[in-house]
């Protein structure tokens, strides 16, 4: 997934709170591109959503 596919799909999430959150480590697992560009996988993003519905639960 791009970043912007990401952010889509959280739904209000700014690029600046995604970008905070891969700083402090509590964002979904990326991977560079060779051009630099991020990407996550779609099944970590989905774990990443998971684990996060656990703790608000």
């Amino acid at each position: 997934m791009t970043v912007p596919e990401v952010l889509m799909a959280l739904k209000g999430v700014s690029r600046r709170t995604f970008y905070r959150w891969r700083e402090l480590g509590t964002g979904p697992t990326c991977f560079k591109l060779p051009n630099g560009e991020l990407r996550v996988w779609r099944s970590e993003f989905l774990a990443w959503l998971a684990e996060r519905e656990e703790v608000a639960a």
